[in-house]
């Protein structure tokens, strides 16, 4: 099922009808929106127990609680988009820059949220995260 959120007063009615459905986990994009609202959707998910899988490395979603992330790691593409602005503001037409795909790819764990929610990690997979938070 698929719970679309656009504006901030979507994630009430988007919670209930997660509700509803009687869900069993979680795997929210990140985007602006659902960035800049974590903590409600963290609060949410720990409130109904729900494991949460977020779709992207932000290691902010982590640190607040979220369960786990998996996705490509944002910080190395900063610096890129940087380079291309520069180079479209130089005279660069965008249409002569090549298209390029994320290269890093980042795992995060919460083990305090993994024991609240009478989870455990194998072994392997801790093994090969990225970071591990207790």
């Amino acid at each position: 099922m698929v719970v679309d959120v656009v504006a901030p007063q979507d994630f009430e009615p988007a919670f209930a009808h997660i509700e509803q459905s009687q869900a069993e986990a979680l795997l929210v994009p990140i985007d602006p929106l659902i960035f800049n609202n974590r903590k409600a959707v963290i609060a949410f998910a720990a409130r109904r127990r729900l494991p949460a899988l977020y779709g992207v490395s932000v290691s902010d979603l982590v640190r607040d609680g979220g369960l786990m992330s998996y996705g490509t790691s944002i910080d190395p593409q900063y610096p890129r988009a940087a380079e291309y602005v520069d180079k479209i503001l130089k005279g660069t037409s965008p249409s002569q820059l090549p298209v390029e795909q994320p290269t890093r790819f980042q795992m995060l764990v919460n083990l305090k949220t993994a024991r609240a929610l009478d989870l455990e990690f194998p072994p392997n997979l801790l093994a090969v995260a990225d970071e591990v938070i207790e």
